[in-house]
């Protein structure tokens, strides 16, 4: 068997090739940039994720190792280096009414009430704060207007720290493999027509959602209020000092009775204990009182 020269960390066992060779001191160096740069959390256990996402950098800048990689980021020698690891560090895994619960319980329970609670100025404001490639802020927009709320003020942001995914949020244009997953058919025939091999989303859905690129960690109070936060699958990556200061954040620019919307492993639980742990069907909210 193969082993690591002394200092260093290999992807895989057996003899890897060289590009995929990182010494510690560079590991550690990345654990700290993308941290810095992200908030996400990189174990010493994580070296194969490097491989997996910054090798095609490596492979685009015609470098020769993750090592010179990190030479160029410390060296500033390509300034869309740190944009390009950071874009390609951040999961972007998404599909249309991605785990069906929360969606269902909007439809039932928590939008009918919220529509109670707006019927005078009947406007609704919802943030889809890891929003990837669109398909979670578009469900919710199908969802409002198969609801028949086409008519209210519904403003729906999606934001993301990766601005790259975020364009193809914007265009909308999503391919067959992407609507069969989670896209019930007669929500594909409504809103959606063929181009080519792809799916375009209508303007009639489009037009309820704006993209922005946004950092977590950043001062929300431009952006709410909001009578709906989801924030899934985001908290796992970070540490707990910063899941307290996100949810913090998030605390303060969510309405009064307003709900936040975790991925199933998630909670506030020990980290914020002011929002209340709220089931509805099988979903689970974490409400403001």
């Amino acid at each position: 068997m193969a082993t690591a020269a002394p200092g260093k960390i290999t992807a895989q066992v057996g003899a890897p090739l060289a590009s995929t060779v990182i010494s510690a001191e560079n590991y550690s160096f990345l654990q700290q940039h993308v941290y810095t740069g992200s908030g996400i959390v990189l174990d010493s256990g994580k070296h194969y994720l490097l491989e997996a996402r910054l090798l095609p950098i490596v492979r685009k800048e015609k470098l020769a190792t993750l090592d010179e990689l990190c030479r160029c980021l410390r060296a500033g020698t390509f300034p869309q280096l740190q944009q390009q690891v950071m874009e390609a560090m951040t999961t972007n895994e998404t599909l249309f009414f991605r785990d069906a619960a929360p969606f269902d319980a909007l439809r039932s329970q928590v939008i009918p009430q919220l529509v109670e609670q707006h019927k005078d100025t009947r406007r609704l404001r919802f943030w889809s704060a890891a929003a990837s490639s669109g398909q979670e802020s578009y469900s919710l927009a199908m969802l409002l207007l198969e609801m028949g709320l086409g008519n209210w003020q519904i403003e729906i942001l999606g934001t993301d720290l990766s601005g790259q995914i975020l364009e193809k949020a914007r265009i909308a244009k999503f391919m067959q493999i992407e609507v069969n997953r989670g896209l019930p058919a007669p929500y594909l025939i409504k809103y959606f027509r063929r181009e080519g091999l792809d799916w375009q989303l209508k303007d009639e859905v489009r037009k309820m959602v704006t993209f922005q690129r946004f950092d977590l960690r950043q001062s929300m109070s431009a952006l709410g209020p909001f009578d709906v936060i989801f924030c899934r699958n985001v908290l796992i990556y970070f540490d707990v000092e910063t899941k307290k200061s996100v949810l913090a954040r998030i605390r303060n620019i969510l309405v009064s009775g307003g709900y936040l919307i975790l991925g199933g492993a998630e909670t506030t639980l020990n980290l914020d204990d002011t929002f209340q742990r709220t089931q509805i069907g099988q979903a689970v909210f974490y409400r403001l009182p």
